[in-house]
């Protein structure tokens, strides 16, 4: 058995799992937990010290389920929040210590890559597509078909992120919207126009709400990607945009890391639909866990 965590900006994520022969991956256990491990601190470039607890208390009851089920070697991933941060040693060291845990540090370009090999497990392209991966800190962008990944590229225009940037109302105004389309216009505009596809494929995440949202129950996709009815996932877009917070406060269906951020990611996904004229939506249940999980050694 493999044990990894995804230590990402906003959720950490605990999968354990075996890998068979063939590469194919078998489940045994799953979790997340919203940690917000870039709130507060991450337009500064650090880790604040809240954060850091939450974390490693996460981190702790990581471990202890890992030990539970057998599983002696674990490894943690730390993604945009932690390699942007002036201060990750502190949590590094301290995790190392407290935890016993040892974080590795990837680049963007290496979580694309991760992100193509977990996504690829769960479906074949057929045609080329594009790859979204909504993270707190970064969203990463991979075009690819069966055969190989044909650009990638990570923007630090993650939703945590975002979200601490601007100062948006409840709900959302069309002002706020236009904003947020021009900041992310302005950050990777050039790199999707160059791009030809239209096939957009959601990896977990978000798009996980998202597909809950629309179905309105858990997405149990069990290892295979799953497309959606088009017209109902833009429909659900725009309720999510036009929500205020004390309505997605309430839905069961919107988990509570993402209450704040959920209207964020509807408009980056719409945004992103509108600029490549997407007609097919995929969502995976893989991404970077996985991918990180069939590589490992």
């Amino acid at each position: 058995m493999k044990a990894l965590i995804d230590l990402g900006t906003n959720t950490f994520n605990l999968m354990i799992a075996d890998v068979d022969a063939a590469g194919q991956l078998h489940v045994i256990h799953s979790e997340k937990e919203g940690v917000a491990l870039g709130m507060g601190g991450i337009h500064e470039k650090r880790l604040t010290d809240e954060a850091m607890d939450r974390a490693i208390n996460c981190l702790m009851r990581y471990k202890k389920q890992c030990q539970n089920l057998g599983v002696s070697v674990i490894r943690a991933i730390g993604t945009s929040a932690i390699r942007d941060a002036k201060n990750r040693e502190v949590l590094i060291e301290r995790v190392l210590l407290e935890t016993g845990i040892q974080i590795e540090v990837i680049t963007g370009l290496e979580e694309a890559q991760f992100i193509y090999q977990g996504v690829h497990q769960t479906m074949h392209f057929g045609n080329t597509g594009l790859i979204m991966d909504i993270g707190g800190g970064s969203t990463e962008f991979i075009l690819a078909d069966d055969q190989e990944l044909i650009a990638m590229e990570s923007f630090d225009i993650g939703v945590s992120r975002i979200y601490q940037q601007f100062a948006f109302s409840d709900p959302m105004s069309s002002t706020d919207i236009r904003a947020l389309e021009a900041y992310l216009e302005a950050a990777c505009g050039d790199f999707l126009r160059q791009l030809n596809t239209e096939m957009l494929i959601g990896a977990s995440g978000s798009f996980e709400t998202f597909f809950e949202l629309m179905h309105e129950k858990p997405f149990h996709a069990k290892g295979r990607a799953v497309e959606v009815d088009f017209s109902h996932f833009e429909t659900m877009l725009e309720q999510i945009i036009a929500s205020s917070q004390a309505e997605r406060d309430q839905n069961p269906h919107i988990i509570p890391i993402r209450k704040r951020l959920a209207p964020i990611a509807a408009v980056k996904t719409r945004w992103v639909m509108n600029q490549l004229s997407i007609k097919h939506i995929f969502i995976s249940p893989y991404s970077l866990k996985e991918g990180a999980l069939i590589t490992q050694v």
